[in-house]
């Protein structure tokens, strides 16, 4: 197995088309990759050498499992242990809460100097870099992925996505499309999580739009027949760079055409 280090990374990085100054949503794999010299830290390392101080990386850093067992997020709890769970888990705290299932490259950008996180307990983000503080500033709770949220500030700053290993169902930019859309049956749900308010400890409850991105590989596909999308590869790992507005806008074409 070929070992890959931080040059191969930046120099594919810029091959399809990363640049200085660019603001990004970054999703990735790290294993999928192979054998990465230096793991999780040189894949940022190398991100944030390519877009440089006066560009910004943003990564999903989601919590998910500080939400009601009913959700199904606590499997391994038996049903009458639900309310032992909603009564003692801790809260939120952007600090120290750690990532739900999102790699080893999320888990350590959260902890990166500089990073900053955004408030929400269960679907917070990350960035680093020249616009990371409006990216994740008053992240709703009820406004996870819609117009005023992290993902749609992205948009304004005309933005791009990459996925580093991972397919159009971790694009979490389509969930903009989701809240843009009209579509029959589209409703909203209601969520508990965690949080601190007024420095105590409360069981949140919370309606934002329900989503579930069973489709988002599908769009992904539709999406790659008729837009630009740049492809690579770092080690073992497929890459893909697009514009964050030309999959959203097309997504929500496609999500009202097709749902």
């Amino acid at each position: 197995m070929k070992v890959i280090i931080k040059e191969d990374i930046v120099k594919e990085l810029k091959r399809v088309g990363l640049e200085k100054n660019d603001v990004v949503m970054v999703h990735t794999s790290l294993k999928s990759m192979g054998y990465v010299c230096g793991g999780a830290q040189t894949v940022i390392e190398a991100l944030l050498e390519v877009v440089g101080e006066d560009g910004t990386i943003m990564m999903p850093t989601q919590s998910w499992r500080n939400l009601d067992p009913e959700d199904g997020v606590h499997w391994e709890a038996d049903k009458t242990d639900w309310q032992l769970i909603r009564n003692h888990l801790p809260a939120y705290d952007k600090n120290i809460t750690p990532t739900n299932t999102m790699g080893a490259v999320a888990e350590m950008f959260r902890q990166w100097p500089g990073s900053i996180r955004s408030d929400h307990p269960a679907r917070s983000v990350c960035a680093n870099g020249k616009y990371a503080e409006y990216l994740t500033k008053n992240h709703n709770l009820s406004n996870i992925f819609g117009d005023g949220s992290p993902i749609a500030r992205l948009y304004e700053l005309d933005g791009k996505v990459l996925l580093l290993g991972v397919g159009y169902d971790k694009n979490t930019s389509i969930h903009l499309a989701d809240a843009r859309a009209e579509y029959p049956g589209k409703h909203n749900c209601t969520e508990y999580s965690a949080i601190l308010e007024n420095g105590e400890r409360v069981w949140k409850k919370y309606d934002t739009l329900f989503v579930d991105g069973e489709d988002f590989e599908e769009i992904g596909s539709a999406f790659e027949e008729n837009r630009p999308v740049s492809k690579g590869a770092i080690g073992e790992a497929q890459i893909r760079l697009m514009k964050q507005r030309d999959i959203v806008d097309y997504a929500v074409e496609w999500i009202e055409k097709n749902r």
